[in-house]
């Protein structure tokens, strides 16, 4: 069996941190599916080493469209003029809230500049995200979804990464505050909470778990014995964001390979 078919036409889907990893690949499947697609990133080119042509740039030679924005989730006012570039194309149908960082760091060495700057991009980035997008839904009237990037470590501590898990944790509350505060705009909010996927986020990661064995510490707690890719998580925004989960608001999707249910 193929990809489940989404129909995306006359949509506009903005991704921020659409220019690698999971990110990309969202960015790509909703283009498929025939979305305009807005990458909101700090930078255009893909951080793989691997991939050197920027994603909005594949999306336009496949004949979809697709615009680049630079953005820093930090800052509110580049969020909302990324909201308003959306606007030249009907305005925002999806925001995938997707731009993060990761760093680990045990408790006792973490700096206050590092903890702030986590905090602004995983946890500011995806609140502010929400606002300007849900803005701009209520003006239009037309309702839409935003789907945020959460992560098994939104209820699994791990050890060295309690800063991480402290953002992953607040992106569940803040997907669950805001699905309830704007349901009555017919606005649904919800998430995925991906497991250990291999991509440049998890800096250097990537070899050891693509090539483990069951036995590799990183890959013990993967019930399914392999650590996930960007394709396999892609379609969950895609799911999430269709007709299809109409009636789905305040959950996140853990794509983990059943890491959550051990």
């Amino acid at each position: 069996m193929g990809q489940p078919t989404y129909d995306f036409d006359e949509k506009t889907v903005i991704v921020t941190g659409g220019s690698s990893g999971i990110g990309r690949e969202t960015a790509l499947r909703f283009a498929d599916a025939g979305a305009t697609v807005l990458i909101g990133d700090v930078r255009a080119e893909p951080k793989d080493v691997d991939e050197t042509t920027p994603t909005h740039e594949l999306i336009d030679a496949a004949g979809g469209t697709a615009e680049y924005v630079k953005t820093d989730v930090t800052d509110p006012d580049a969020i909302e003029s990324l909201v308003t570039a959306a606007r030249e194309y009907g305005g925002v149908d999806v925001m995938v809230n997707n731009a993060g960082l990761h760093i680990e760091t045990p408790l006792r060495e973490l700096t206050p500049e590092a903890f702030d700057r986590i905090h602004a991009v995983n946890v500011r980035g995806v609140f502010f995200g929400c606002q300007a997008a849900a803005n701009d839904m209520i003006d239009r009237g037309q309702g839409g979804v935003i789907v945020n990037t959460a992560s098994i470590s939104s209820s699994l501590a791990q050890f060295g990464q309690v800063q991480y898990d402290s953002t992953k944790g607040a992106i569940r509350m803040v997907t669950r505050g805001a699905a309830l505060e704007l349901a009555e705009h017919d606005i649904r909010v919800a998430g995925v909470a991906p497991g250990q996927i291999a991509t440049e986020f998890l800096d250097g990661w990537t070899e050891e778990a693509t090539t483990g064995a069951q036995e590799n510490a990183f890959l013990k707690p993967i019930p399914m014995g392999r650590a996930g890719h960007p394709e396999d998580v892609a379609g969950a925004y895609l799911f999430l964001a269709s007709d299809d989960a109409s009636y789905i608001t305040g959950e996140l999707l853990h794509v983990d390979g059943g890491w959550q249910i051990c």
